[in-house]
Parts: structure tokens; sequence; C-alpha cells
């Protein structure tokens, strides 16, 4: 259960705050956090990640849902390990698919606004929803590095005991 308490934490900070940004800010402002390089940007995006497949809302909507369901399916098979890093990871990546999900089935576009200049680089504007699922994968990579090393351990263990 707590992995979908993790996943409603996520789902909610990211909603409360593109409702904050959509109601309180105008499309296109930005507001300084520090200097140039941190800006809170009213933005949206009817496309994925660094703005690709533009407009193409239903193909999201299949597809989220597709991954969605999977994500319960794994999180529920996973959750009774011993190790919690992965249910984890997947209850960010499950908070952060919904929260862009109902943005782009309600609205068909999803709201961003964390901007981050590199001198002359502008990062693509990004959500809370985006960071939860970034994170989220990174520690599924994580996982999956120390699960490897963890085997590697037990098999050359074992050939030890045989010898």
């Amino acid at each position: 259960m707590i992995y979908y308490v993790i996943a409603l934490i996520v789902f909610l900070v990211d909603q409360g705050t593109k409702w904050l940004v959509a109601t309180r800010m105008t499309l296109g402002e930005e507001i300084s956090v520090i200097g140039d390089f941190f800006l809170i940007t009213s933005h949206r995006n009817r496309g994925a990640a660094f703005g690709i497949l533009q407009g193409q809302t239903w193909f999201f909507i299949v597809v989220t849902t597709i991954v969605v369901i999977a994500l319960i399916w794994y999180i529920n098979k996973v959750k009774s390990q011993p190790d919690k890093i992965l249910p984890v990871a997947l209850a960010l990546v499950l908070g952060g698919a919904l929260g862009n999900f109902i943005d782009r089935l309600l609205t068909g576009e999803v709201v961003d606004f964390f901007k981050f200049n590199f001198g002359s680089y502008t990062f693509p504007i990004f959500n809370i929803a985006d960071s939860a699922i970034v994170v989220g994968v990174g520690l599924i990579i994580l996982d999956t590095l120390l699960e490897s090393r963890r085997e590697k351990q037990l098999t050359q263990s074992q050939d030890e005991g045989k010898e």
C-alpha cells in the first residue's frame, strides 16, 4: 500500500504545482529563482519529452494507459521482495505517468514550468511528474546494477564453496 501512497503524493504535488502555475501565471511568464540559470516558466507541451511527437494526444493516452497497467501489475509482483528500491522506483514512475496522463486527458497538453539555462543552452522545460519519472527510471537502473552485482557475488561465493 505504501507504494501507492508514494505514487499518490507524487501525483498530488505534480497536479498542485501545475495548477498554481496555470492559474497564477500567464503563458510565457517567467519568475527568476536563481538569476537566469533557474526560472519558473509557464509553458505548455502538447508532445513528449523534449517536445517530440507534438499533438499526438491519443497516442500518449493509449501508451500511458498500457504503462500504468503494467506498472501496477509489476508493483504488486515486487512489493513483497526484501529490496525496496524497485517498488519505490516504480511508484515514482507511476505517480509521474499519472500526473502527465491526466493533463493530456483533460486538456490535451502538459503544464511544464522548471526552466534551466546553461549559458546559451536552455534545457527542455519540465515539471514534477517528469522529475519523478526520471528519478524512478534512475532508481530502476540502479536496482538492476545492484541486482547484477548481488548475483555475481552469489555465484562467486557458490563457486568458492565447491572448492
